[in-house]
C-alpha cells in the first residue's frame, strides 16, 4: 500500500478553489464549514435563512449575492436593517394608517356629538361606551386572529367597526333616538388593534434576531407617539372646520384602508395557531401577564390624568390654546427617547429594563408638581416623555416572553386594554379633583397613578418568567451569542481531551 503523502501546500498569494472548505472545531461529532459557497453548492442540511447559514446549529454567514459581505459589514442604521427585511416596510405603513382610528375615533365622536346635538353629557357617555366596547371585545378579536389568521378575522370585523360608524353618522344626521347611537357605538367598539398586529408580524420575521426586534419595537412606540399627536388635531380640525361628522368618517376610511391593505400582505403574516388555544381560557392567566396589564392600567391612569389636567392647568392661566402645545411636546419626547433608544444595544433581562423604565416614569411625574407656568411644564412633561418610549419598548419584548408564541396577539391586545382602562380612570378621577382642588393639585393623580405602576411592577417581579416555548428568549441576543460561544468552547475543549 503506497504511503499517504500530505497534501502540497499553495503557493503564495493563490486562491483556494471554488468549492473549498475548512474543517475547523475539534469535536469528532461537530464541525463548522467556513469559506465562500457559491449559489446550489450548500449541502441539504444546511439552511439559509436571512444570510445566515446553520448547520447542525452552528452558526455561519455565507457572503452576499450583490458582493457586501454581510458577516464583516454592519448596515449603518439598525432602522436600514429592519426594513430590508421583505414586505416590511409595506406592512409598517399598512399598520400606521389602520391605527389612526385608535386616537381618532372617541375624540371624532365626542365632537360630532356635542356639535350636532349640544350635549357634553351624552358625548361623554359614547365616548366611555366605546372605550368599554373595545375592552371587552380587543381580546377576544385577537384570540381569533391568533387562532385563524389576521385575514380571516380582520376583513369580517373591520367590515362590522366601519357600518357602525356608518350608521352612527347616519343617525347624527336623522336625529335618531339615544339608544340607536349606543347600539352603533358599541359596534364602532370592535375596532381591531392594528399595532397588535403589526408587532406580532414583526415578531415573526425578526424572532432570531433579538436586536433588530428591539429595533423594531421602538419603531412601533414612536409610531404610536406620532398617531396620538397627528389623529386628535385631524379629528378635532375637520369636524370643527369642514363638518362635524368628517372626524369619525376619515376615522373610519384610515381603518378600511389600513386593515385591507394589511391583510392583503401574505406574506409577512404570522402563521395561525390553533393548537394553542385547544385548552380553552384567557392567556391572562399566564404568570406574569396579569401583573403587566396592572401595570398598564395604572400607566394609562398617569396618561389619562395629564392629559385632563395639562388641559386644565392651560386654561387657569389664560392660555387654553396653548394646551395642545405643551401635550405635544409630552409626545416629542416620547418620539426622541425611542429613536434614540432603537438605535441602543439592550443589556440585561428584558424584565430588569422595563422594572427599571417604570421606576423612572415615576420619579418623571414629580416636576410636574412643582411648576407654576406653562413653560416649565412643557419642559417637566418633556423630560417625562423620555421615559415612555423605552419602556413601552421593553414591555413588548415582556409580552413576547410572556406568552406562548401561538397568542402572542391576544397578549399584546390585553394590554392595550389595561391602557385603554387606565386612561378612562386617570381622567374621570383627575376632573373630579380639578372640580374641588384645582389643576396643580390634581398633578398628584397621575404621580400616584406612576407610583402604583411602579408598585406593581416591582411586587409582581418574581413572576415575569418566559412562557415554557419562549425560554430561549430569558436573554437578549448578545447574552445568548456568548452563552452559545461558550458551548463551542466547551465541545472543543472536551474534543481536545478525547484526541
Amino acid at each position: 500500500m503506497p504511503p499517504i503523502l500530505p497534501p502540497r501546500p499553495a503557493p503564495p498569494g493563490a486562491r483556494a478553489p471554488r468549492n473549498s472548505v475548512e474543517l475547523r472545531g475539534t469535536p469528532w461529532n461537530s464541525v463548522e464549514l467556513r469559506g465562500t459557497p457559491q449559489k446550489n453548492d450548500l449541502p441539504r442540511s444546511v439552511s439559509c435563512t436571512r444570510q445566515l447559514c446553520s448547520l447542525r446549529g452552528t452558526p455561519y454567514r455565507p457572503a452576499c449575492p450583490d458582493g457586501d459581505d454581510a458577516g464583516e459589514r454592519h448596515v449603518t442604521s439598525p432602522y436600514r436593517a429592519i426594513y430590508r427585511t421583505p414586505g416590511a416596510m409595506a406592512f409598517s405603513v399598512a399598520g400606521l394608517v389602520g391605527r389612526m382610528p385608535l386616537s381618532m375615533l372617541g375624540i371624532g365622536i365626542v365632537t360630532m356629538v356635542s356639535q350636532v346635538t349640544g350635549r357634553y353629557g351624552l358625548a361623554g357617555a359614547l365616548s366611555a361606551t366605546l372605550a368599554l366596547s373595545g375592552a371587552v371585545t380587543g381580546p377576544r378579536i385577537s384570540r381569533l386572529v391568533d387562532r385563524h389568521g389576521q385575514r380571516r378575522v380582520l376583513r369580517p370585523v373591520c367590515a362590522v367597526t366601519v357600518v357602525s360608524v356608518a350608521g352612527l353618522l347616519a343617525c347624527t344626521w336623522a336625529g335618531a333616538p339615544d339608544w340607536a347611537y349606543f347600539v352603533c357605538v358599541l359596534g364602532a367598539g370592535t375596532t381591531p388593534s392594528t399595532g397588535a398586529m403589526v408587532r406580532a408580524r414583526w415578531s415573526e420575521l425578526l424572532r432570531d434576531t433579538p436586536e433588530q426586534l428591539h429595533t423594531a419595537y421602538s419603531v412601533e412606540a414612536v409610531v404610536d407617539e406620532i398617531v396620538f399627536i397627528v389623529g386628535p388635531i385631524l379629528s378635532v380640525g375637520l369636524s370643527t372646520g369642514w363638518f362635524a361628522e368628517a372626524g369619525p368618517l376619515l376615522a373610519a376610511v384610515f381603518l378600511a384602508a389600513g386593515v385591507l391593505a394589511l391583510t392583503a400582505l401574505r406574506g409577512t403574516e404570522p402563521v395561525p395557531h390553533p393548537d394553542a388555544h385547544r385548552a380553552g381560557g384567557s392567556v391572562l392567566a399566564a404568570p406574569g401577564l396579569a401583573v403587566l396589564v396592572g401595570v398598564f392600567v395604572g400607566t394609562g391612569a398617569m396618561f389619562g390624568a395629564v392629559e385632563v389636567v395639562t388641559v386644565a392647568f392651560a386654561d387657569e392661566r389664560g392660555h387654553k390654546a396653548l394646551a395642545s402645545v405643551v401635550l405635544a411636546t409630552y409626545a416629542l419626547g416620547s418620539c426622541v427617547a425611542g429613536l434614540v433608544f432603537g438605535l441602543s444595544r439592550p443589556r440585561g433581562t428584558v424584565a430588569g429594563r422595563f422594572r427599571a423604565g417604570i421606576a423612572l416614569m415615576a420619579v418623571s411625574m414629580i416636576p410636574p408638581l412643582l411648576v407654576g407656568s406653562l413653560h416649565f411644564l412643557a419642559l417637566a412633561l418633556f423630560v417625562s416623555g423620555l421615559t415612555i418610549a423605552p419602556t413601552m419598548v421593553n414591555a413588548m419584548g415582556l409580552v413576547e416572553q410572556l406568552v406562548p408564541r401561538g397568542r402572542l396577539t391576544e397578549g399584546i391586545t390585553w394590554t392595550s386594554t389595561g391602557l385603554a382602562v387606565g386612561v378612562a380612570a386617570g381622567a374621570a378621577l383627575a376632573g373630579r379633583v380639578i372640580d374641588t382642588h384645582g389643576a396643580s393639585a390634581a398633578y398628584w393623580v397621575s404621580t400616584s397613578a406612576a407610583v402604583f405602576a411602579a408598585a406593581v411592577a416591582f411586587l409582581g417581579y418574581r413572576r415575569l418568567r418566559p412562557a415554557p416555548d419562549r425560554e430561549e428568549h430569558d436573554h437578549d441576543g448578545p447574552d445568548r451569542k456568548r452563552t452559545e460561544d461558550q458551548r463551542r468552547q466547551d465541545g472543543a475543549r472536551e474534543g481536545e481531551g478525547v484526541a
